[in-house]
Protein backbone atom coordinates (compact mmCIF):
# COMPACT_ATOMS: atom_id res chain seq x y z
CA UNK A 1 0.00 0.00 0.00
CA UNK A 2 1.13 3.38 -0.54
CA UNK A 3 -0.04 6.81 -0.64
CA UNK A 4 -2.27 7.66 -2.66
CA UNK A 5 -4.50 11.10 -4.09
CA UNK A 6 -8.51 10.84 -3.89
CA UNK A 7 -10.14 14.24 -5.09
CA UNK A 8 -8.56 17.18 -3.71
CA UNK A 9 -6.40 15.00 -0.51
CA UNK A 10 -3.95 12.79 0.17
CA UNK A 11 -4.31 9.30 2.38
CA UNK A 12 -1.79 7.17 3.57
CA UNK A 13 -2.19 3.30 4.38
CA UNK A 14 -3.80 2.55 7.75
CA UNK A 15 -5.24 -1.02 7.94
CA UNK A 16 -4.94 -3.60 5.56
CA UNK A 17 -7.18 -5.78 3.87
CA UNK A 18 -6.46 -8.67 5.81
CA UNK A 19 -6.73 -6.74 8.89
CA UNK A 20 -9.61 -5.82 8.03
CA UNK A 21 -10.96 -9.28 7.10
CA UNK A 22 -9.23 -11.01 10.70
CA UNK A 23 -11.25 -8.33 12.86
CA UNK A 24 -14.22 -8.97 11.03
CA UNK A 25 -14.18 -12.83 11.52
CA UNK A 26 -14.08 -11.95 15.30
CA UNK A 27 -16.63 -10.08 15.43
CA UNK A 28 -18.85 -12.28 13.54
CA UNK A 29 -17.79 -15.24 15.35
CA UNK A 30 -19.08 -13.41 18.77
CA UNK A 31 -22.10 -12.94 17.09
CA UNK A 32 -22.66 -16.70 16.02
CA UNK A 33 -22.11 -17.28 19.93
CA UNK A 34 -24.04 -14.64 21.31
CA UNK A 35 -26.95 -14.40 18.82
CA UNK A 36 -27.78 -18.15 18.00
CA UNK A 37 -30.86 -18.42 19.20
CA UNK A 38 -32.30 -14.89 18.10
CA UNK A 39 -32.88 -15.37 14.74
CA UNK A 40 -32.01 -11.62 14.44
CA UNK A 41 -32.47 -9.33 11.32
CA UNK A 42 -29.11 -7.80 10.10
CA UNK A 43 -29.74 -4.03 8.90
CA UNK A 44 -26.40 -2.78 6.98
CA UNK A 45 -26.87 1.43 7.06
CA UNK A 46 -25.98 2.04 3.42
CA UNK A 47 -23.64 3.34 1.69
CA UNK A 48 -20.89 3.12 3.85
CA UNK A 49 -21.02 0.06 5.57
CA UNK A 50 -22.33 -2.03 2.69
CA UNK A 51 -18.60 -4.38 2.26
CA UNK A 52 -18.58 -4.64 5.60
CA UNK A 53 -21.83 -5.77 5.99
CA UNK A 54 -21.13 -8.29 2.76
CA UNK A 55 -17.76 -9.59 4.67
CA UNK A 56 -19.07 -9.96 8.02
CA UNK A 57 -22.11 -11.77 6.79
CA UNK A 58 -20.08 -14.10 4.59
CA UNK A 59 -19.31 -15.23 8.17
CA UNK A 60 -22.45 -15.50 9.90
CA UNK A 61 -23.55 -19.36 10.39
CA UNK A 62 -26.77 -18.72 12.24
CA UNK A 63 -30.30 -18.79 11.35
CA UNK A 64 -30.45 -14.65 10.00
CA UNK A 65 -31.64 -12.21 7.69
CA UNK A 66 -30.44 -9.16 6.03
CA UNK A 67 -31.82 -5.89 4.70
CA UNK A 68 -30.78 -2.24 4.20
CA UNK A 69 -31.33 1.22 5.44
CA UNK A 70 -29.66 4.30 4.12
CA UNK A 71 -28.48 7.73 6.27
CA UNK A 72 -26.77 10.50 5.63
CA UNK A 73 -25.10 12.50 8.19
CA UNK A 74 -21.05 14.06 6.26
CA UNK A 75 -20.70 15.87 4.01
CA UNK A 76 -16.94 16.39 2.90
CA UNK A 77 -15.12 15.10 5.75
CA UNK A 78 -17.58 16.56 8.22
CA UNK A 79 -20.60 15.71 10.25
CA UNK A 80 -23.75 17.95 9.90
CA UNK A 81 -25.15 16.83 12.94
CA UNK A 82 -28.29 16.23 10.88
CA UNK A 83 -29.19 12.60 10.56
CA UNK A 84 -31.38 12.08 7.63
CA UNK A 85 -32.88 8.77 6.51
CA UNK A 86 -32.50 8.83 2.39
CA UNK A 87 -34.29 5.09 2.11
CA UNK A 88 -36.23 3.43 4.79
CA UNK A 89 -36.64 0.35 6.31
CA UNK A 90 -39.59 -1.74 4.64
CA UNK A 91 -39.14 -5.30 6.67
CA UNK A 92 -41.55 -5.41 9.54
CA UNK A 93 -39.46 -5.74 12.59
CA UNK A 94 -41.30 -6.12 15.69
CA UNK A 95 -40.36 -8.14 18.25
CA UNK A 96 -37.27 -9.07 16.16
CA UNK A 97 -33.84 -8.85 17.43
CA UNK A 98 -32.52 -6.44 15.45
CA UNK A 99 -28.29 -6.34 14.51
CA UNK A 100 -26.92 -2.71 13.52
CA UNK A 101 -24.51 -3.08 10.92
CA UNK A 102 -22.48 0.31 10.45
CA UNK A 103 -19.22 1.15 9.04
CA UNK A 104 -18.00 3.63 11.41
CA UNK A 105 -19.35 5.60 15.28
CA UNK A 106 -17.41 8.97 16.03
CA UNK A 107 -20.17 11.08 17.36
CA UNK A 108 -22.22 8.84 17.58
CA UNK A 109 -25.45 10.88 16.38
CA UNK A 110 -26.30 8.73 13.46
CA UNK A 111 -26.22 6.00 15.08
CA UNK A 112 -28.54 7.60 18.14
CA UNK A 113 -31.26 8.37 15.25
CA UNK A 114 -31.27 4.49 13.92
CA UNK A 115 -31.81 2.86 17.31
CA UNK A 116 -34.72 5.57 18.10
CA UNK A 117 -36.07 4.84 14.45
CA UNK A 118 -36.01 0.61 15.13
CA UNK A 119 -37.43 1.35 18.51
CA UNK A 120 -39.71 2.62 17.45
CA UNK A 121 -40.80 0.13 14.91
CA UNK A 122 -40.77 -2.33 18.02
CA UNK A 123 -37.70 -4.09 17.80
CA UNK A 124 -37.45 -6.25 20.38
CA UNK A 125 -33.68 -6.15 21.12
CA UNK A 126 -30.80 -3.56 19.09
CA UNK A 127 -27.49 -4.54 18.93
CA UNK A 128 -24.74 -2.26 17.65
CA UNK A 129 -21.91 -3.52 15.41
CA UNK A 130 -19.53 -1.71 13.99
CA UNK A 131 -16.37 -1.66 11.96
CA UNK A 132 -14.60 1.26 12.89
CA UNK A 133 -15.11 2.78 16.57
CA UNK A 134 -13.50 6.85 17.67
CA UNK A 135 -13.96 6.92 21.24
CA UNK A 136 -12.04 10.29 21.73
CA UNK A 137 -14.60 11.64 18.83
CA UNK A 138 -17.99 10.35 20.64
CA UNK A 139 -20.47 12.92 22.02
CA UNK A 140 -23.56 10.64 22.56
CA UNK A 141 -22.22 9.31 25.75
CA UNK A 142 -24.79 6.85 26.41
CA UNK A 143 -24.29 4.83 23.46
CA UNK A 144 -24.21 0.88 23.88
CA UNK A 145 -21.54 -0.68 21.30
CA UNK A 146 -21.96 -4.20 20.86
CA UNK A 147 -19.62 -5.10 18.53
CA UNK A 148 -16.37 -3.33 17.39
CA UNK A 149 -14.10 -4.71 15.00
CA UNK A 150 -11.43 -1.74 15.67
CA UNK A 151 -10.87 1.15 17.52
CA UNK A 152 -8.68 3.57 15.92
CA UNK A 153 -8.21 7.67 16.72
CA UNK A 154 -10.20 10.47 15.57
CA UNK A 155 -8.87 10.89 11.94
CA UNK A 156 -10.27 10.95 8.59
CA UNK A 157 -10.12 7.82 6.67
CA UNK A 158 -11.23 6.49 3.52
CA UNK A 159 -11.69 2.86 1.68
CA UNK A 160 -13.65 -0.13 2.14
CA UNK A 161 -16.81 1.60 1.96
CA UNK A 162 -16.11 4.55 3.54
CA UNK A 163 -15.82 7.50 1.28
CA UNK A 164 -14.70 11.36 0.79
CA UNK A 165 -16.99 12.85 -1.21
CA UNK A 166 -18.43 9.79 -2.17
CA UNK A 167 -15.02 8.43 -3.53
CA UNK A 168 -12.90 5.31 -2.47
CA UNK A 169 -15.70 3.42 -1.03
CA UNK A 170 -13.86 0.76 -3.74
CA UNK A 171 -10.40 0.47 -1.69
CA UNK A 172 -9.71 -2.65 -0.36
CA UNK A 173 -7.75 -1.03 2.10
CA UNK A 174 -8.34 1.27 4.85
CA UNK A 175 -6.46 5.14 4.36
CA UNK A 176 -5.92 7.94 6.86
CA UNK A 177 -5.51 11.47 5.25
CA UNK A 178 -2.17 12.55 5.22
CA UNK A 179 -1.41 15.94 7.21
Amino acid sequence: MEKIKIGDKFFKPFISAQQIESAVKNVADKMNDDLKDKNPVFICILNGAFMFAADLYRFINIDSQITFMRMKSYEGMSTTGNVKMISGLLEDIKDRTVVVVEDIIDTGYTMQGVIEQLKERGAKDVYVSTLLYKPEALKVKDLQIDYVALEIPNAFIVGYGLDYDELGRNLKDIYVIAE
